[in-house]
This record gives structure tokens, C-alpha cells and sequence, in this order.
């Protein structure tokens, strides 16, 4: 049975019912500094899914660690199958408990779940959100973290990954990561241009990846089949990433390196998507001249 999950008087959350757990049972604060690889994301099973090449580093690389951090409380899951009749509290309780076995499937450092209403990062500005993932992301200091890309076609996807750039944005410059990643989630960026995809790749041990998305069975079981649709989004980017070259049996993901926006400096969001989308744009007009001899 994994441990009672704990909560960190040393890490202030602004939510009366935010979770900090740790699945081996460490001190918390010790468990947030473990953190290398840290995942940011709306809600249970999205970090699952979208930052797997984190967990697997996680387990995989010696002194590296993942830990979990859900933004939103799990309320508004859709729901269906034996979970259709479950009210929004019982929703939420369940969603929590998923993520949680998820973090002990994982091996996770620490899972910390938010418990923020989706609707608060459906509506503009979030502060109570970037001052929780500020308290995170200074408590355990990772060197990566992995968040929602900008071009996600999920709203409150976009207003995580708006949030977590302002939280690390508040941190002092020598604590703020080394590489921020915008994971490929509710849409594929494998339109990107080249020059901005960011290629993760996940080995080849399919049973391990769905065993850990299966701890959701809220969403898999009489809903929609994530593990399989993961699965197969990481095998075609493997088959499709390159046109003139053989192979392709790797599971890759695709992110977008957002570090520059984390800088003092930077551009700001709009304005870095904006580019990401007029530079597709031109080599799309481009090549379509060229092909017509123009």
C-alpha cells in the first residue's frame, strides 16, 4: 500500500485541500529537493501522457527524479461508464487517488496536486496558481521542466503553461531551469518547423507507459482509450519524422523548447508563438513555389 500522503508546512499552498504526496514515504522537503525533472500540468493523467520522457528519466537515469505537479482539482472530469453517476466531489477525490497511484506506479519523487478550479485558468490571469508552482519550483529547483505547449488546443492547457512560464519568471535568475519544454498534448506539433521541434525519446517499453497511464481508470475505462491513443501518437512520430531515411520504430514525442521565454528579456508568449507560426507559414508558402516551379 503506498504511504499516506503528506503536506509540507515549509511549502505554503494556497488551496485548503492541496496534496503533497511522497510515494516512499520521505520527508517532503527532502522529497522537493530530490526533484530534477518536474512536470507541470492542468490536470491528473495529463503529466502521464505528455511528459513521460521526464518519469522515464526519472527512473531510468542515475540522480535524476521526476515530480508531478497538477494544477487543477478533477472536478470537471468528464465521466462515463461505472464513474457516470459520480458527483464533481466524488470526481475529484477519485481523480486525486489516480494521480497519486500514478506517482507510486511512476516512482515519482513527490506528487503535488494543486487543487485549483479549472475555471480559474480559464479566465485571464492566475495568481494564486503562479504563487503555488513559484513555492514548487523553489522548494525543489529542477533542472527541466515540462509544461503544455502554447499552441494546445485545450484552454486550460494554455493557461498552465501561461502560469508556469510566470512562475519561473518570479524566480530569481540562478534557480530558474535549465530547459523549460511545451509538451505535445490536446494537439500534435508535429507541423512545426523543424528548426522548433524538440525531438524526446521514450524506448520502446509500451507495457511500462500504459501500465502507468492505467492507474487513471476514471478516463480509460468507458471513455477514451489514452494509453493506446499515446501509443500511437508516439509511434507515428517515430515512423514519420523523417521521409528519406529508413527505420522509424522509435516512441517519440515532440515538445517545444520554451526557455527563452523563462529569460529576463524574452519574448513574451504571443509573440513567440506568433514567430513559431509565421516561420511554418513561410516555408509552407515556399516549398509550395518551388513545387510549382515559382
Amino acid at each position: 500500500m503506498a504511504p499516506t500522503p503528506t503536506r509540507s508546512d515549509a511549502l505554503a499552498l494556497t488551496r485548503p485541500d492541496a496534496d503533497l504526496f511522497v510515494p516512499d514515504g520521505a520527508p517532503a522537503a527532502a522529497a522537493l529537493a530530490r526533484v530534477t525533472h518536474l512536470g507541470i500540468a492542468a490536470h491528473a493523467d495529463d503529466l502521464e501522457i505528455m511528459a513521460y520522457h521526464g518519469i522515464r528519466t526519472g527512473q531510468q537515469e542515475p540522480g535524476a527524479r521526476f515530480g508531478a505537479v497538477v494544477c487543477t482539482d478533477g472536478a470537471g472530469a468528464p465521466r462515463a461508464g461505472a464513474h457516470a453517476a459520480l458527483t464533481d466531489e466524488q470526481m475529484r477525490r477519485l481523480r486525486r487517488d489516480e494521480q497519486r497511484e500514478a506517482a507510486h506506479r511512476g516512482g515519482y519523487a513527490v506528487a503535488v496536486q494543486l487543487d485549483h478550479p479549472s475555471a480559474s485558468l480559464r479566465r485571464g490571469a492566475a495568481p494564486e496558481v503562479v504563487r503555488d508552482l513559484t513555492a514548487v519550483l523553489a522548494a525543489a529547483r529542477p533542472r527541466v521542466v515540462y509544461t503544455h505547449n502554447p499552441m494546445d488546443a485545450h484552454v486550460t492547457h494554455l493557461g498552465v503553461c501561461a502560469a508556469a512560464i510566470d512562475a519561473i519568471r518570479a524566480l530569481p535568475a540562478d534557480l530558474r531551469p535549465a530547459r523549460v519544454l511545451g509538451c505535445e498534448g490536446w494537439r500534435g506539433l508535429d507541423w512545426l518547423s523543424d528548426a522548433d521541434k524538440t525531438w524526446l525519446d521514450l524506448g520502446r517499453d509500451d507495457a511500462a507507459w500504459s501500465h502507468l497511464i492505467g492507474a487513471f481508470a476514471s478516463q480509460i475505462e468507458g471513455g477514451r482509450p489514452y494509453d493506446e491513443g499515446a501509443l500511437g501518437r508516439a509511434r507515428a512520430n517515430g515512423v514519420f519524422r523523417q521521409a528519406r531515411e529508413s527505420g522509424g520504430g522509435e516512441r517519440l514525442w515532440l515538445a517545444i523548447d520554451l526557455t527563452e521565454l523563462t529569460r529576463d528579456g524574452g519574448a513574451d508568449l504571443e509573440g513567440f508563438v506568433r514567430a513559431r507560426l509565421d516561420r511554418f507559414a513561410r516555408e509552407v508558402m515556399d516549398a509550395l513555389a518551388r513545387a510549382r516551379g515559382g
